[in-house]
Order: structure tokens, then C-alpha cells, then sequence
């Protein structure tokens, strides 16, 4: 394990190691899921020829330190520590293609940060994006009863996190700042993402062009297909290539996390789209 210092916080990264490996893949958890939770499919994936590293969002696993009222840091910050773990990483990508794989808010974040490149006249730097289990958790885009459920429960957590200065983690997402649970709440309450640091990623989203896989999962009670869909939307320059993944595909019943778990078939898809772009 090493850490990327970012300021009063510390990233951890968990390396699946490939020296002969002609791709690094850079996978980014879902909100409170900690790297170690990735272990099966990352090595799934490092099976298949490529290095692997795992980062642990902030605050999550083994980074540092945890969520608290002193925590100001929300999505631009999380955006930027991409950007950081890939600058720390560079000597490891030289004459490599790069992949960044996203879980959820992990995937959100890559996303965002390719469209914070565009908006500033910079190259990706990577050779391309694969979402898994990730949309824009827009409450309108919820089938049936899902929707108000959806609305009621992020507006809930973004007031409860206000009033007590950071979201305690009561039975959803892990303990977290109260910024990161503003920024994801105004995303199911407006469709849209905030400005970030300034900068409007709504308009800088479709300049994003490169190759883009985004897989929804079987019975996902938190990424629906139409969530899925709301956010490629959004990646109008990218090539996208969208596919679903079944419990036939996995062997077993999965859902929005433990598709993780059961992910050798969707690795090697992964492996597939990645040599193919």
C-alpha cells in the first residue's frame, strides 16, 4: 500500500502489480465502500494482463483521516483527487495505456475529472473510462416508487448532514463530509452537477471524447439502467459503449455492490472493450 498527501488528508492506493502489464487500470470505489471491497475483481482484472490500483476515496478505508465537522472538502475536492493519484502514478503509466474504472460516485468522479481536463484545454491523459454501476442519481429518472423514495432519502441525509456537520453514515453511503453529501443530494434533487471550483461540467461534459464502457447491473437498487442513461447523456463527444450485466453473466445474484464480488465475467469484459477501443 502507498498514500497521496492531499493537504490534511491522505489517499490510500492498493496495487495489484503487472510488470509486464501493457495496461494500468485505476478503479475508483463507490461512496463509503473501501478499496478492500474490490479485491475479487481487481484481481479479476489483474488476471487478464493488466496492473491494477485501487484507490479509497477520502476518509474511506484505509485513507485518512475519517469524516468529521471539520471536513470541508466535496466534489471538487474528490474530483481533483484523481488528478492526484494519476500525477502520483505517472512513473507506473509510462508507455502503458491508461483506464480509469469508476463504481457509482467513483465513476462520477472520473468523469467529472475528464470533463474539468476539457474545460481547461487539456488532453484526458487517458485512454478511456469505464462506468460500472454508475448514473446521475436523478430522482425523476427512478421507476415507480422509487422515485419519491429516492428524492425523499438524498434531501434527508443533505439536511441531516448540515445540521449535525457531517453524515454519520446511519445505514447508507459511510461516514462523510457534509459537502460530498450537499453535492450528491443537489445531483437527485436537479439532474445536474453543481459548478465545480468555478466551473461549469454540465457544459464541459460533452467535449469529453474518448472511448467510454458504462455497464448497468442487475437488480441495482441504488444505479437503475435510467440513471445510467441520464449520465452518458451527458457524454454526447465520448463513443460510448453501454451493455448490462445479468446475474446469468455473473453466476449469481448481484446488485449495486456485489456485483463486485462476482465480477470474473465482467473483467473479462472490461479486458475485451478495453483492447478493442
Amino acid at each position: 500500500m502507498e498514500f497521496v498527501d492531499r493537504g490534511t488528508d491522505r489517499l490510500a492506493l492498493h496495487t495489484y502489480p503487472a510488470d509486464d502489464a501493457a495496461t494500468l487500470a485505476v478503479l475508483w470505489p463507490a461512496m463509503g465502500v473501501p478499496a478492500r471491497y474490490y479485491r475479487h475483481f481487481a484481481a479479476a482484472l489483474n488476471d487478464t494482463g493488466m496492473e491494477v490500483v485501487v484507490a479509497d476515496l477520502r476518509g474511506t478505508g484505509d485513507s485518512t483521516p475519517r469524516p468529521s465537522r471539520r471536513s470541508r472538502y466535496g466534489l471538487a475536492e474528490l474530483t481533483t483527487d484523481v488528478e492526484a493519484v494519476l500525477d502520483t502514478l505517472k512513473p507506473r503509466r509510462a508507455g502503458r495505456r491508461t483506464l480509469l474504472v469508476g463504481h457509482s460516485l467513483g465513476g462520477q468522479l472520473c468523469a467529472l475529472h475528464l470533463a474539468l481536463r476539457h474545460a481547461a484545454g487539456l488532453d484526458p491523459g487517458v485512454d478511456g473510462l469505464a462506468l460500472l454501476a454508475v448514473g446521475l442519481p436523478y430522482w425523476r429518472r427512478y421507476p415507480g416508487r422509487m422515485a419519491p423514495g429516492t428524492l425523499a432519502l438524498t434531501q434527508t441525509l443533505a439536511v441531516t448532514s448540515a445540521v449535525l456537520g457531517v453524515w454519520p453514515g446511519w445505514g447508507f453511503g459511510g461516514r462523510q463530509s457534509r459537502s460530498v453529501i450537499r453535492g450528491w443530494a443537489h445531483t437527485a434533487r436537479t439532474g445536474r452537477y453543481p459548478a465545480l471550483a468555478g466551473v461549469d461540467v454540465e457544459a464541459a461534459l460533452p467535449g469529453v471524447r474518448l472511448p467510454v464502457l458504462a455497464v448497468d447491473m442487475e437488480t441495482d437498487q441504488y444505479t437503475p439502467a435510467p440513471t445510467v442513461d441520464h449520465l452518458t447523456a451527458k457524454l454526447s463527444g465520448a463513443t460510448v459503449v453501454r451493455q448490462h450485466y445479468s446475474a446469468a453473466d455473473a453466476g449469481s445474484p448481484i446488485d449495486h455492490f456485489t456485483w463486485a464480488r462476482h465480477g470474473t465475467p465482467l473483467a473479462a469484459r472490461v479486458a475485451t472493450w478495453a483492447t478493442t477501443t
